[in-house]
């Protein structure tokens, strides 16, 4: 051999690659191998088609068409269901809300949170202090008959239990509280019933008036009720 030959044969070998281009080099074989696999999957799936019977094809289409018959299923399914879900949800969304708005009502039935809203404002003056108990009594009662709601007397929230008292002084009390004169009544309901229904002839108005003294007066308008009545925890009556 003659030295330039010695000398190239040297420089060649043995090769001397560096790591990254062995990297690269597997890379490209295996990126090779995979693109000549999938062109033989392909052709073979082909020539497969191609030398298939007229029969073969139509089962073969109807595989395929079944298959997204059964995917088409599925789908409408799953969108059932979600749209159920969602349905309940809506529901389930709908009845909180419809017990949430029924507790507030049932608490201010209650008394037991503030109220606001359409009524009369009933003010019963008696300088001469003549009235009774009797006498703010029936006026109440004549404005739950007329349809009231809501009713404040003075600074005393009217619930179900409520009671009026004579005191020995002569003054009247509520529920325990002494009333100061005048005697205030703040009532939420519609006010083009109560009104009427407070200045029937013998009604509530005539017969404060009837006493010396005594004057009833009646405004309508928006009411604000912002007495509250204690929590009720009762001891021996249970939810049925």
């Amino acid at each position: 051999m003659s030295l330039g030959r010695k000398r190239l044969f040297a420089a060649l070998w043995p090769p001397r690659m560096s790591r990254n281009q062995v990297v690269v080099g597997v890379l490209l074989a295996a990126f090779g191998a995979a693109l000549a696999i999938q062109v033989h999957a392909t052709n073979t799936s082909d020539q497969f088609l191609r030398a298939a019977r007229s029969d073969d094809l139509v089962h073969i289409l109807d595989d395929v068409t079944a298959r997204g018959q059964r995917l088409d299923a599925e789908l409408r399914d799953l969108q059932t269901q979600n749209a159920a879900i969602q349905n309940s949800a809506d529901k389930a969304q709908a009845a909180l809300a419809q017990a949430q708005q029924k507790a507030k009502d049932l608490q201010i039935l209650a008394g037991t949170v503030k109220a606001k809203g359409p009524g009369i404002t009933m003010t019963i003056a008696d300088p001469q202090a003549q009235l009774k108990s009797a006498t703010l009594l029936n006026a109440l009662e004549e404005l739950r008959a007329a349809g009231a709601e809501v009713i404040q007397i003075g600074d005393v929230r009217v619930v179900v239990s409520s009671a009026f008292v004579d005191t020995p002084d002569g003054g009247i009390a509520l529920d325990g509280h002494n009333l100061t004169q005048p005697y205030v009544y703040k009532v939420i309901g519609d006010p083009n019933t109560l009104q009427p229904a407070m200045q029937i002839p013998g009604g509530v108005v005539a017969s404060v008036r009837s006493v010396p003294g005594a004057s009833a007066t009646i405004t309508p308008g928006q009411v604000l009720v912002d007495a509250v009545a204690p929590q009720p925890y009762p001891e021996y009556a249970k939810a049925g």
